[in-house]
């Protein structure tokens, strides 16, 4: 029988690829006006990965913090729908300004594209459109820029970090272990590039009956929680599956905003004290932000 040829190791970032000749990764910008930048990301789609950014984004501000949001997910812009606002952004003095929703500065390339483009875009043009974000957008004075990232480990992860100082990632994952497996990689990818992860947010924890009050776990049970433990950070949250979160999405309207009272939106603001917590504790000059 012929012999085997022999395995190839899959190609990772690591300092034998970088003596190997490969091109230097540009050096990282600050931008000492927006604050702390936070990627909100997550190791597979469908978790609610942009629910949470969106919810806390809006839970920041009306806890009195400058908030802003910058769509990375350029393939999969969500943030005109999620925020209720869509349209092209006004250019003033060659900066392109802001939208505004509740509170937050709100940047995507979702305002720029019509809906049904596809952006069929390698990485180099992901890597320029995030620079432009960061760099030509008018977002004045923050205290904190949350990122949407896309789900997984790809270019617009590694555009970001090169980009400029991330100062911390917050992953969502929800209970079951499919989910958490594929957030595990999202961590591990923060912890490669220098980036704090500075906890796991569990979306889609439970279900409360209507009648008993009781939590039904859907999903599964644990797995936030075990991944928070595996990786050494904070569970930050657990948030509660609720329609209304669903229906605040698809209308515009965050449920911190539109039904403040429920447990989903409670859960959501606890949220955005703890990350300011965390940023707080990280970074003592933001204390008391």
């Amino acid at each position: 029988a012929a012999p085997r040829p022999a395995a190839r190791a899959l190609p990772v970032m690591d300092a034998a690829t970088a003596r190997a000749g490969t091109p230097a990764a540009p050096t990282p910008v600050s931008y000492p006006h927006l604050g702390k930048i936070l990627a909100v990301s997550s190791g597979k789609g469908g978790v609610g990965k942009s629910t949470v950014a969106v919810n806390l984004a809006a839970a920041l501000a009306k806890q009195g913090a400058r908030v802003g949001i910058m769509d990375a997910d350029i393939y999969g812009p969500n943030l005109p729908l999620m925020l209720g606002v869509n349209e092209p952004p006004p250019v003033r003095d060659n900066m392109i300004q802001p939208l505004l929703a509740y509170g937050v500065k709100v940047m995507s390339i979702g305002f720029l594209i019509e809906r049904d483009q596809p952006a069929i875009w390698r990485g180099p043009i992901v890597m320029k459109v995030i620079n432009q974000f960061l760099k030509d957008v008018a977002w004045g004075e923050l205290d904190y820029l949350l990122v949407d990232m896309p789900p997984g480990t790809g270019d617009a992860q590694l555009s970001l970090v090169q980009a400029t100082h991330v100062h911390g990632a917050i992953v969502v994952t929800t209970p079951q272990q499919v989910a958490v497996g594929d957030a595990l990689r999202g961590v591990r990818m923060f912890e490669r590039t220098g980036v704090p992860v500075l906890g796991i947010v569990e979306n889609m924890s439970y279900l409360e009956n209507p009648e008993t009050g009781k939590p039904i776990a859907v999903f599964g049970s644990g797995g936030g929680q075990a991944l928070a433990d595996e990786v050494g950070v904070p569970l930050l949250g657990q948030v509660p599956l609720d329609p209304r979160v669903v229906e605040g999405g698809d209308t515009g309207r965050p449920i911190v905003a539109a039904a403040p009272q429920t447990g989903a939106a409670r859960a959501l603001a606890a949220l955005a004290t703890r990350v300011a917590e965390r940023v707080g504790e990280r970074y003592p000059e933001m204390a008391g932000r």
